[in-house]
């Protein structure tokens, strides 16, 4: 029964760690090309998608699978490494949670200025673009809720990719 909960430890955390590292190594890398206002709202539309049922499963099984493995008992000299594994998932999980969903949450919260607001009937159209709205005042916006969000972002995305890296070797060796 061990090796079952092992095999989907495995699988879940190897799934988990490719996520992370093709963010790394693709999308970020891709997404830092982009002007202002064009990053704001891709991460802003990424992270509304992430956090989905395919996702979560996921998220939650690089934790609960090696626990499981461990409670279900393994072999004594695999136990330091499903447990390695289990406590680098873990503190992953917390870089996630206490560092980039806050930092995703910030930017989710400062409005999308890029994005044109509908003016009144009675207002005219030039009066929709001032400060806060489409131009000048928006690009301004963007770039300071990027400056906000990115390098912060991204240390802790490094983080949690190379804890979830480290956690997926220990599976694969404990799993030989």
């Amino acid at each position: 029964m061990a090796s079952l909960f092992l095999a989907l430890a495995v699988t879940t955390t190897g799934l988990y760690a490719g996520f992370l590292l093709t963010f790394l190594v693709v999308v970020m890398p891709g997404l830092a090309a982009l002007p202002d206002d064009g990053f704001t709202a891709a991460m802003r539309r990424i992270n509304e998608k992430v956090p989905g049922p395919g996702f979560v499963i996921v998220f939650l099984g690089v934790i609960v699978f090696p626990a499981i493995t461990l409670v279900a008992g393994t072999d004594h000299w695999k136990w330091p490494l499903v447990a390695g594994a289990l406590a680098c998932s873990v503190v992953s999980h917390v870089v996630t949670i206490a560092g980039n969903i806050p930092l995703n949450k910030a930017l989710a919260a400062a409005r999308p200025v890029s994005e044109p607001v509908p003016a009144p009937a009675s207002v005219p159209v030039s009066a929709a673009a001032a400060p806060g709205g489409v131009g000048e005042g928006g690009e301004k916006a963007d770039s300071v809720a990027r400056t906000a969000f990115e390098a912060r972002w991204n240390i802790l995305h490094q983080a949690r990719t190379a804890l979830s890296l480290a956690a997926f070797v220990l599976l694969i060796i404990a799993a030989d």
